[in-house]
């Protein structure tokens, strides 16, 4: 079995992936921007506070430019592993000079930045979660656990897998009927487009075991807030003091 790290790296830290990706970015965006929007909306701030809220696996700022669209006065910290995405991030964050930095962080390993120590008052993470084994996802989560602020909230986009057959035939069925070129696409990746979805879907796992991580680290209000097939938008908050 290919090393979770190495095939992250080969995606993630590669020139030519990161520009393929990027293309590509827009038409995948568009599918994504509205349960992007319901993540920033679920996130329990008056329109105009000031608040910092820390982006993980933040690529190039998806998530945190929805976030700083809904509050105009927030701040980011975004946290990524690659470096590529977050200089292609720079670009696309232009228009948000003065409100966000980027961090470098590496999930997989554990290892934060010194200066995202604790009392956070609200984490994120999108499409990211996904690439890490479970054991990584338990202690991802324990992580932002102890970190957050009293009261502090944690809210992760993500896909998740199912183990009956029927009911993965049929997010397969919805999904080809709404790109009617889904089939083809599949049938006909490149090496690179395979590489890639076997990374994506290497570490994908089912719902209820992710809820039961959230809850084993010690959050409450744990909910599906939002699913629509395969996606979900899921979360809790440290408890208050």
């Amino acid at each position: 079995m290919v090393d979770s790290a190495e095939s992250n790296a080969a995606v993630w830290k590669s020139e030519a992936s990161v520009a393929q990706w990027v293309a590509t970015e827009e038409e995948r965006e568009r599918a994504r921007a509205w349960p992007r929007r319901l993540l920033a909306e679920l996130l329990p701030f008056a329109e105009t506070e000031e608040f910092t809220f820390v982006d993980l696996g933040a690529g190039t700022g998806a998530a945190a430019r929805a976030v700083l669209d809904r509050y105009p006065s927030s701040t980011a910290v975004l946290a990524d592993y690659s470096s590529q995405m977050m200089e292609e991030g720079r670009r696309a964050l232009a228009e948000y000079e003065g409100r966000y930095r980027y961090v470098e962080i590496d999930m997989a390993a554990g290892r934060w930045p010194d200066d995202l120590a604790d009392d956070l008052q609200a984490v994120i993470s999108s499409l990211c979660v996904h690439h890490l084994t479970d054991d990584r996802k338990q202690g991802l989560f324990r992580e932002i656990f102890e970190r957050l602020a009293s009261g502090g909230w944690y809210l992760n986009y993500d896909p998740v897998s199912v183990d009956d057959p029927a009911v993965a035939e049929t997010w397969q069925r919805v999904q080809d009927r709404r790109d009617p070129e889904a089939a083809t696409k599949r049938a006909n990746r490149t090496p690179e487009e395979e590489a890639r979805w076997q990374n994506h879907i290497r570490h994908i796992i089912a719902l209820d075991p992710q809820l039961g991580f959230l809850r084993s680290a010690g959050f409450e209000a744990v909910d599906v807030y939002w699913k629509e097939l395969d996606h979900v938008i899921f979360g809790g908050r440290r408890p208050p003091a």
